[in-house]
């Protein structure tokens, strides 16, 4: 399979054959990474020593905003309630409030309160780090042994983001190990390794959909086989609560392949690489669980189906990776490998729904989940890089409005200087995205695209705005996470750096 055919989310981990419960609570891992990784030039304040674990000194916030605790931020949508953030940057950009080089991964850190938990690898570590969000500096890390191998080349990071609650911090490696440690001290308080404790075929890629809270429950796309795509935790203890989607989901349903209803094997792939999303829909919770056939919604308190819908690329290398986008009662879904696009109206009922419109030459989000606003989704649509482009569709028709890739000319005039960033012909950088990702928050977009190009930009039905671009040397291909907003802080990810920015307006950061 060639490398350009392949998502953000990556990796194959070994098939394992297992059931039980699994809990393990023993201290198997060090607090204080053995090998600090070092922290850029941009961050004098990350060399401050590090505050004993156990006794961490974390004042509050010190300017207003909102947290950033889940994949997505605070509803799992890419949209923040964020205000008081600059209208225009200056040329060389937002400045940098911090830096630091960390280990391997594609997760996007999360952020509560003046904590921020970034999921990396170093060598043979995985490495969960909490430091000071204002500075960068350490409160603790836990760290524990992995032998994960990506058979493609690309990195052997998490590609999941961690979970934060005021007491609690969950990761979910890409070996599927699920870890709860206490937010405060970065002690272990469960595990469980769900690749041992249930039958999970190999697939494509390591685990890659971040956990979400409902609740007291943590709730997990695990992939076993025959009924175990969907795990509840018990948030608290890490017992397993139920399990639902398999064989029972999608043997007799009706697909798109030729008419033809699916027949169980008993060795399907389950798992997918889209984080499930609780949403109320005519007044009923329904866990939106896209997996590797297609929707699940589940009822979040013990796991029955309350109906199917089968969504997924004919290719059989190939994954569904983008989130499910909720609008009223509509679920729109998009899926690269020539999968499309799709919108279906959920019934009154819960347990059916119309299909409204569902189009293979429509949307093709590779793994950036779109965002819905005014009628319209946005989000960007190309399995390539150099086909890719960020899109505007109207969610009830499908039709494409507007569609750009930042870049005025032509694609293939573009090409990487000796610093890893994009430029014309003449050398002049260049605005082109690939497939990027981008957060909305107080009217504007942030847009990062895969070769690290930062735009500030508004988007409507009518036209997309470019407002103000930059590129940092610390964030270059491939820059997959999306980028994380907090109390006018701006946090990027790449393969090898996290950076914080200030987008706040001045008299917002003075506070």
């Amino acid at each position: 399979m060639n490398r350009s055919l392949r998502p953000a989310l990556l990796g194959l981990i070994t098939l394992v054959v297992g059931c039980g419960d699994g809990t393990r609570t023993m201290p198997s891992a060090t607090v204080i990474a053995k090998e600090p990784l070092a922290a850029i030039d941009s961050n004098p304040a990350s060399q401050a020593v590090d505050p004993e674990p156990d006794l961490p000194v974390v004042p509050d916030p010190d300017r207003p905003g909102h947290d950033w605790p889940i994949f997505l931020g605070p509803r799992g949508t890419g949209v923040s309630d964020e205000t008081g953030l600059l209208d225009e940057w200056p040329e060389e950009g937002p400045p940098i409030l911090w830096g630091k080089r960390i280990g391997n991964g594609y997760s996007s850190p999360s952020v509560l309160g003046n904590r921020l938990v970034v999921h990396h690898r170093h060598r043979d570590r995985d490495i969960i780090d909490c430091v000071r969000a204002d500075d960068g500096s350490s409160i603790w890390s836990y760290d524990y042994e992995t032998d994960y191998k990506d058979p493609y080349g690309y990195n052997n990071g998490p590609r999941c983001s961690p979970v934060l609650t005021p007491t609690r911090c969950y990761t979910f490696g890409a070996q599927g190990r699920l870890v709860c440690l206490n937010l405060e001290t970065g002690k272990l308080v469960w595990e469980r390794e769900t690749a041992k404790d249930w039958n999970v075929p190999a697939h494509f890629f390591g685990a890659g959909c971040t956990p979400i809270l409902d609740g007291d429950l943590l709730i997990v796309l695990v992939g076993g086989q025959p009924n175990s795509g969907v795990v509840a935790f018990d948030a608290a203890t890490g017992k397993t609560i139920w399990e639902s989607v398999g064989r029972d989901t999608w043997d007799g349903c009706e697909t798109d392949f030729d008419g033809k209803p699916y027949h169980w094997m008993g060795h399907e792939m389950l798992v997918s690489y889209s984080s499930p999303i609780v949403a109320t829909i005519h007044g009923e919770k329904h866990l939106l669980c896209l997996m590797r056939q297609g929707l699940a919604s589940l009822n979040p308190a013990d796991g029955q189906l309350r109906f199917r819908y089968w969504f997924r690329p004919r290719t059989h290398e190939s994954v569904n990776a983008a989130r499910p986008v909720v609008a009223d009662d509509y679920i729109f879904l998009s899926a690269a490998y020539e999968a499309g696009a799709g919108v279906i109206q959920v019934h009154p009922d819960g347990k059916s729904y119309d299909v409204v419109w569902r189009k293979r030459r429509s949307m093709s989000t590779h793994w950036s989940t779109a965002i819905y606003r005014d009628g319209c989704v946005y989000g960007f649509s190309g399995r390539h890089e150099g086909e890719a482009m960020l899109q505007c569709v109207d969610l009830k028709s499908g039709d494409l409005i507007w569609e750009t890739n930042g870049f005025s000319g032509s694609v293939k005039n573009l090409r990487t200087n000796v610093e890893g960033e994009t430029v014309d012909g003449d050398g002049v950088p260049a605005t082109f995205f690939g497939r990027g990702s981008k957060t909305a928050a107080d009217g504007k977009y942030f847009i990062l695209g895969e070769r690290g190009v930062l735009v500030l930009a508004k988007m409507n039905r009518e036209k997309f705005e470019q407002i103000s671009r930059a590129t940092y040397k610390e964030i270059r291909y491939p820059a997959w996470a999306a980028p994380v907003l907090s109390r006018g802080r701006l946090y990027l990810r790449s393969e090898t750096h996290l950076l914080c920015l200030d987008v706040a307006k001045p008299a917002v950061a003075a506070q």
